[in-house]
């Protein structure tokens, strides 16, 4: 007998679960990275199992891929695939205008990618990365290993006069040494506490050599679907129009293949 989900499991299968039931037979799909990521794959490849859907896949990092093939799915790059028309994806945040900070898997330069190669981005998560205000989790930026010391003084120089509530950066480790990207990549997280201005701060981060791509992803995402513990599946859209509810049962997730 499988264990009962957490509270944040069950977050997360909901929404997840729900954000599946937008996939249509014949579509190129964009797979996201992350813990609410590997849900949705799951819940993914037994809807293709169950309906026999045709699906093309474009994982966001290495893990994605693993994960989807060994279910069973389709998978090639974003250069074989071209244009896709969805892509589902989680966030560390998400503010009321559907702007997002991710990338706190390490993933953001693919997924930002494979997101603005979609028709639409469709953002996964739980109550908890609903925010008034981006910059509570720490921004991600991925830089270069050549001069990583100096790039990330001039990241704190850039900080010095941003609107941002804290000034705090480190390089993200793994062990004892630095966390590597799928691209080869160093992070520098970036603790803010608040962003005033979100697109300024992308703008001046990215104006400095070294800086490959940070996780403010601004204007990409098209809805977020928000998964409850008890079931319950709200999708919020960027056009501003009604959100809608949804319900899933949360005992489903026992059915589904393991990651």
């Amino acid at each position: 007998m499988s264990e009962p989900l957490s509270q944040a499991d069950a977050g997360k299968f909901a929404a997840a679960r729900g954000a599946v039931d937008l996939v249509e037979d014949g579509m190129k799909l964009g797979l996201g990275t992350g813990s609410t990521a590997n849900w949705m794959v799951r819940a993914l490849a037994a809807r293709v199992a169950r309906e026999g859907l045709s699906l093309t896949c474009v994982p966001t990092s290495t893990r994605t891929g693993d994960l989807a093939r060994a279910l069973g799915l389709r998978v090639v790059t974003l250069d074989e695939a071209g244009w896709l028309d969805l892509t589902i994806d989680g966030a560390d945040e998400f503010d009321p205008a559907l702007n997002l900070i991710k990338g706190g898997g390490g993933a953001h330069l693919q997924e930002k990618i494979v997101a603005a190669a979609s028709n639409r981005m469709v953002v996964i998560t739980d109550p908890s990365k609903d925010v008034a205000q981006l910059g509570a989790f720490p921004l991600p930026v991925e830089i270069t290993p050549f001069g990583k010391g100096v790039t990330s003084k001039l990241i704190d120089k850039v900080l010095e006069t941003a609107a941002v509530g804290a000034r705090s950066s480190r390089l993200r480790m793994q062990g004892d040494a630095p966390f590597v990207t799928d691209e080869g990549n160093h992070i520098v997280d970036l603790a803010l506490a608040r962003i005033d201005a979100p697109a300024d701060l992308a703008a001046a981060l990215l104006q400095i050599p070294g800086v490959v791509e940070t996780g403010l992803f601004l204007g990409l995402c098209d809805a977020v679907v928000i998964g409850h513990p008890d079931g319950r599946v709200e999708t919020r859209r960027a056009d501003g129009s009604a959100p809608v509810l949804a319900r899933v049962d949360p005992a489903e997730a026992a059915a589904l293949p393991a990651a």
